[in-house]
């Protein structure tokens, strides 16, 4: 009974992993926030290619409710093993830092960093003690090069980056990897707002990618296949930055 968890997991990337994931033979747990109605519907895609799908409903940012509602299954569920953590979930709330509050910048902090912490420390032990495991965390083009405009969401997802290359070292020994995925333009709800057209122009590939290219790296990197690869933080982003 092996489990991947993905956060985030209703919509956009999230909810692109979270199928692939189903297709390599995971069995999901698909962690969102407020969108039920959403995520019913992807667990339901998730249960038509064979496995099963539970709904973990939590706000990754509250660390006792993570605790509650994993601890809870984890009780339910004695036989399973959650050997895949994606930590996807994530906010924006874009500005100039002049005028970001202090609002905007702890709720930017909560969900995309502390949330790395809650969820990880909910679920690291278990894959520690059964000697094998696979961390992937979804940072961003914005935590590698700096964004104007997202001076907060930079600054979490460039310290989940740190975060990613020192756990990695920490728990390479027992088998447990550690990686990020950082995306560049990628159509999602997070994108859609934006001038594509313009945007595109930047990118060598002259596109915008898709949420299932991203799927299919962390599919890569939640395999067998990628067991000697840790605390790498591996670029998809058309050749946009490198």
């Amino acid at each position: 009974m092996k489990y991947a968890l993905v956060t985030g997991g209703s919509r956009g990337i999230g909810k692109a992993v979270a199928i692939q994931l189903a297709k390599d033979g995971f069995n999901i747990l698909l962690n969102f926030h407020s969108n039920s109605e959403a995520a019913e519907a992807t667990a339901k895609i998730i249960e038509e290619t064979g496995v099963q799908c539970s709904l973990l409903p939590f706000d990754v940012s509250d660390f006792d409710g993570v605790s509650k509602v994993i601890e809870n299954w984890k009780s339910e569920n004695r036989e399973a093993k959650i050997e895949v953590l994606v930590n996807n979930a994530g906010i924006t709330k874009d500005g100039l830092f002049i005028w970001t509050s202090q609002e905007a910048w702890n709720s930017v902090i909560k969900t995309n960093l502390d949330g790395f912490y809650n969820v990880t420390q909910a679920v690291l032990k278990d894959m520690l003690r059964s000697r094998y495991g696979r961390i992937i965390n979804m940072v961003s083009l914005s935590g590698l090069k700096g964004n104007p405009g997202q001076v907060n969401y930079s600054a979490a997802k460039g310290a989940v980056i740190a975060a990613t290359k020192a756990l990695a070292q920490e728990i390479a020994k027992r088998k447990v990897t550690v990686n990020a995925v950082a995306p560049g333009f990628i159509k999602s709800d997070m994108t859609e707002n934006l001038n594509e057209e313009e945007l595109q122009k930047l990118v060598p590939m002259n596109r915008f990618g898709n949420p299932e290219e991203v799927a299919n790296l962390v599919s890569f990197l939640a395999s067998e296949k990628s067991s000697y690869i840790t605390g790498e933080v591996i670029n998809i982003n058309g050749g946009l930055y490198s």
